[in-house]
């Protein structure tokens, strides 16, 4: 029988949901040891958003992506776990969008053409073949972050441009339109890991998203505040992903697009 640790975070009590730095479950201790080269607050501060959506209406998951994109792109930053095993998958090469950045991505965007990369909590919906060949669509849960996603059409895909070895000699991998693109070699394996219902999470240490985030702080939400999560979202039509800009903090119940 799977054992789904969301649900057993889940009963540690809604307390957790507010405190993300803090966020202590056995879980996150599990993960941080599979992976020990990625950001420890990365992947706490990942499963607490994780928590939050869950407590507020998506699906449980069995696997994790995490990407930190506080990290230069010629260095490993995408980690994939199982969640149910709290295994390390994938440790992986990941872009970002052009006008996130160089080498290091530093600006972001919810804003359509803005060619930038989103923050915050991705479910997974359905893989296609599209322009940029095999490619998995993401609904962004995180108002004026990344629920622009759908529209602007942020997806994982591959890219020759993600090349590790083609980097050293321009000091950074290509970068995308914004989406999270990965080594041709590892994207049908990696991209059939997280499809359907899955989640991705795009960390970086921005004060901004960090303060308003309503994943992030999901036991501070107002009354008032609207926390229904839906996992309903228009596909996303094959093309370019880009960027649109920061605004509300409520949990959408339908993906509207912000994406990385």
């Amino acid at each position: 029988m799977k054992r789904y640790y969301f649900t057993r975070a889940l009963a540690l009590g809604a307390a957790l949901c507010g405190a993300a730095p803090a966020f202590a479950a056995p879980l996150a201790d599990d993960l941080i040891r599979a992976a020990p080269d990625a950001s420890a607050d990365a992947v706490r501060l990942a499963l607490a958003a994780t928590e939050c959506a869950v407590a507020h209406g998506q699906p449980p998951a069995e696997r994790l992506a995490v990407i930190d994109y506080s990290r230069a792109s010629t260095e490993p930053r995408l980690w994939v776990f199982d969640l149910t095993k709290s295994r390390l998958l994938y440790r992986e090469w990941v872009a970002h969008g052009r006008n996130s950045g160089d080498n290091y991505a530093r600006t972001f965007s919810n804003a359509a053409e803005s060619h930038a990369s989103s923050l915050g909590l991705f479910r997974t919906l359905d893989t296609y073949q599209g322009h940029n060949g095999y490619s998995l669509r993401l609904d962004g849960l995180e108002p004026g972050f990344n629920d622009h996603a759908l529209e602007r059409a942020i997806v994982m895909h591959g890219a020759a441009y993600v090349n590790p070895e083609g980097a050293s000699a321009v000091g950074r991998l290509g970068r995308s339109f914004g989406c999270p693109a990965l080594r041709p070699a590892v994207t049908r394996p990696l991209l059939d890991t997280l499809k359907n219902g899955q989640y991705v999470f795009s960390y970086y240490p921005d004060s901004n998203w960090l303060a308003s985030s309503t994943l992030l702080s999901c036991g501070k939400a107002t009354a008032n505040t609207a926390v229904a999560v839906s996992g309903d979202g228009a596909k996303a039509k094959d093309v370019p992903a880009t960027t649109r800009t920061a605004a509300p903090l409520a949990l959408t119940n339908r993906a509207q697009t912000v994406a990385p």
